[in-house]
């Protein structure tokens, strides 16, 4: 269990460090992703995002 939760951790962590060139690509603003203001912060919930991100890790294992 120990180690899910150290994958988890990492996967955070490279998805946080990758943000900000993924919205420059337009990821983050796809029409399934929501996006609003809660408790005086911006919350963002990309669902198509992370839908679309996951198909194309399936394909790169794939064809890997």
């Amino acid at each position: 269990m120990i180690r899910w939760m150290i994958v988890i951790f990492l996967a955070l962590v490279l998805i946080s460090w990758f943000t900000p060139l993924l919205r420059r690509l337009g990821f983050g603003r796809l029409p399934g992703d929501l996006r609003f203001k809660a408790f005086g912060r911006d919350w963002n919930l990309p669902f198509a995002t992370t839908i679309v991100l996951s198909m194309l890790a399936s394909l790169l294992g794939y064809l890997i």
